[in-house]
Order: structure tokens, then sequence, then C-alpha cells
């Protein structure tokens, strides 16, 4: 789940652009959790935003959000794949 996560940060899409992508891995049989980790990923941190974000926040700061976000994501992802 944690390179799921890591593969999403570089892309730039929007939520409707990533949905087949979402769809084409469940269909390949990934777990729920570790799918819905990749499209949240790729939705709240991605490397555009972070890039956008720069110029109004500091580093420290942005570096605290990425931080944060990613551990939300991660345990997202680790309970629905625990539960379902």
């Amino acid at each position: 789940m944690p390179l799921a996560v890591a593969m999403g940060v570089p892309m730039y899409t929007n939520a409707a652009g990533v949905i087949p992508i979402v769809q084409a891995l469940l269909a390949k049989g990934a777990a729920l959790g570790t799918v819905l980790a990749f499209m949240m990923s790729v939705i709240a941190l991605s490397l555009p935003e972070m890039i956008i974000l720069r110029k109004v926040l500091k580093l420290r700061l942005i570096a605290t959000f990425v931080g944060v976000v990613a551990t939300g994501i991660l345990l997202v992802g680790f309970v629905f794949n625990a539960v379902l």
C-alpha cells in the first residue's frame, strides 16, 4: 500500500480521470483499500498541487501537510483492507 500511495503522488489527474485507472486495478485483483489509498493520493498529494502550495506556504508546512495526509490515507487503506 505505501507503494501505491507513492506511485499516486507524481500523477496529475482529477477525480474523474482516476476512475478508469481504479477500475483497471480492481479488475486485476488489487485490494479495495490499496486502490482507495492510490486514488486518494492522486487527488490529495499530487506533485502539481505541491508546486502550487509552495507559492503560498513554507516548505516545513507543506512537509507537515504531506505527512499528515499520507498517514491518514495509509490508515484508511489499511482499515479498508482489514474490514473488506
